[in-house]
């Protein structure tokens, strides 16, 4: 099960959020240092302030005058502690820490299924057809109403629950009971490795021109990418859309290794330093399997971290073209320490630099909350929706200057500013567009309506390109939005046709054409696709 962050951040909130496919993300564990606690009551003089924690849990634990739960206080103890550091620093409990790192390695146990909660209903929107949920008989389509005989359907069943119910150890049974229209189906599915991949599409978007998304930078992302550059290559490919939109980060190692694909040898992709880590530089090397196409690298507010240093390197060596919105703008690199438990410390260990020496982190002295707010101020301020020139934003500081070897002023702190800004296309939102997508209406329209209608299609490409939204369709989109108390706004829906229609068409393409079907009907309507097109003809 795969993470679905679709569209831009404004529409998003609309489907990928429901759309379940595998977790977040989390790096590489060290070794925990071993605690020893004293035993004995004594007082707290100057030179035992290093031990003075353990000594106040123990006391609690020892004398409270009521039965309490150690661990949970000493998780909260720990959780206090991080929050006075950076925002990215953070305390991981078992079962969030195996998630992240299951993730980001790029496996985990399952089944081999997406899915989508309608109705307080699991409906399966894809299955792998190279995993165990595929061999057992499981298709799109099907709900699922029992896992191992616990109910999963009508209980108000969360994506963590679905989860911990599905994965589990290789080899062993999961026992399923489906509805595939009106029958009831028990299937027996043997947990087996299931491989996740970092990239999200990766197709030929014009005669010369290649597209690849990719969506986290995992233990496989170089590995998965360079299978698909060279699918692209064979086919003709001449110049790269490298699309970093929406992608958070992962792994220091993976960015490197996928800047090295573009950049000449012994170039500085990036360097790391911080107090208790001496300067680490990383160097690309011969051989990149793109270092002369034309390249162009997506970013927007929600490109970060790994995705950054991409980005970064590739500005600043002149090796392609940025085009889109400021990026996200966090220079920080965690390492992440386990315990006994299964919980972890992901601690900020360094900053990382790129090429020209500019570390790219925004401000978090005033505190998480205001950082992480940053990015919706940008919506506030207009900035998202202007050309990107007059910043309000003062994490983004104009006085850290630094010129490449052609000569384009670059900038410090608050992100990456591409050199082409594509403001956010705004024409078609509305009140009503964003209600509607929040409350989740549309791929409830799709999957409770379209699918029904449609069933399994003999030619779903030929459907796909003749698609459209009739006036009944509208209608019920209405019926469905006035059901969630979102009021009928005929002048409003008439305003954000396009834009129904459109998610509509790449929710169903999804469905039946997988995700490059998906990105292929976004696209075909994104301006910053339009735009990074136009660029790389005028290069040719």
């Amino acid at each position: 099960m795969r993470a679905l962050t679709k569209r831009n951040l404004l529409i998003a909130a609309g489907y990928s959020a429901v759309l379940i496919v595998g977790m977040i993300a989390g790096p590489k564990f060290a070794n925990e240092n071993a605690n020893t606690k004293n035993g004995s009551f004594l007082q707290f003089g100057i030179n035992d302030r290093s031990d003075k924690v353990n000594k106040v849990l123990q006391i609690i634990n020892e004398k409270y005058v009521d039965p309490i739960k150690i661990d949970t206080i000493q998780d909260k103890v720990i959780e206090e502690i991080v929050k006075n550091l950076d925002p990215h620093t953070s305390y991981l409990p078992p079962a969030d820490a195996k998630l992240l790192s299951e993730d980001l390695e790029g496996n985990f146990y399952g089944i081999g299924i997406e899915y989508y909660i309608l109705n307080d209903t699991l409906l399966v929107t894809s299955v792998n057809k190279s995993g165990p949920a595929y061999k057992a008989g499981m298709f799109p389509g099907d709900k699922i109403l029992k896992v191992n005989n616990k109910q999963v359907a009508g209980i108000g069943i969360s994506a963590k629950q679905v989860v911990e119910n599905i994965r589990g150890k290789a080899g062993t049974k999961v026992n399923i009971l489906l509805k595939r229209r009106n029958v009831l189906k028990n299937i027996a599915v043997l947990r087996d490795k299931i491989t996740i991949s970092s990239i999200d599409a990766a197709y030929q978007i014009s005669k010369n021109t290649g597209y690849i998304k990719i969506s986290k930078f995992g233990d496989q992302t170089d590995e998965d990418f360079l299978s698909s550059l060279i699918k692209l290559q064979n086919a003709g490919m001449k110049n790269l859309i490298l699309d970093l939109r929406q992608n958070g980060g992962g792994y220091l190692n993976s960015a490197t290794e996928l800047a090295d694909q573009f950049l000449g040898n012994k170039k500085l992709i990036v360097y790391t330093e911080g107090a208790h880590e001496p300067r680490t530089d990383y160097f690309a090397t011969a051989g990149g399997k793109f270092e002369q196409g034309k390249l162009v690298v997506l970013i927007d507010e929600n490109t970060a971290s790994a995705s950054e240093i991409v980005a970064g390197a590739v500005q600043d060596l002149g090796r392609g073209t940025i085009i889109g919105r400021r990026s996200f703008g966090k220079g920080l690199v965690q390492e992440q320490f386990n315990f006994g438990d299964g919980s972890a410390l992901n601690l900020t260990i360094a900053r990382y630099y790129t090429p020209l020496g500019r570390s790219i982190q925004k401000s978090y002295v005033k505190g998480k909350e205001e950082y992480y707010k940053e990015v919706g101020k940008r919506f506030k301020n207009g900035e998202i929706y202007s050309d990107g020139k007059g910043l309000s934003d003062t994490s983004y500081s104009k006085q850290q200057t630094y010129t490449t070897q052609s000569g384009k002023v670059v900038y410090g702190g608050g992100g990456i500013m591409p050199d082409i800004y594509v403001p956010l296309d705004t024409l078609g939102y509305s009140n009503y567009y964003y209600s509607i997508s929040a409350k989740g209406i549309l791929n409830d329209f799709v999957f409770q309506h379209l699918l029904n209608k449609k069933g399994d299609l003999i030619n779903p490409e030929v459907y796909m390109k003749s698609f459209k939204l009739s006036p009944a369709d509208y209608q019920e989109i209405s019926q469905m939005a006035l059901a969630q108390k979102i009021g009928p706004s005929p002048r409003q829906m008439e305003l954000s046709k396009k834009l129904i229609e459109t998610d509509v068409k790449a929710l169903l393409a999804r469905y039946y054409l997988g995700d490059e079907g998906f990105y292929k009907v976004l696209n075909a309507e994104d301006r910053i696709i339009t735009r990074s097109l136009d660029v790389l003809q005028q290069a040719d």
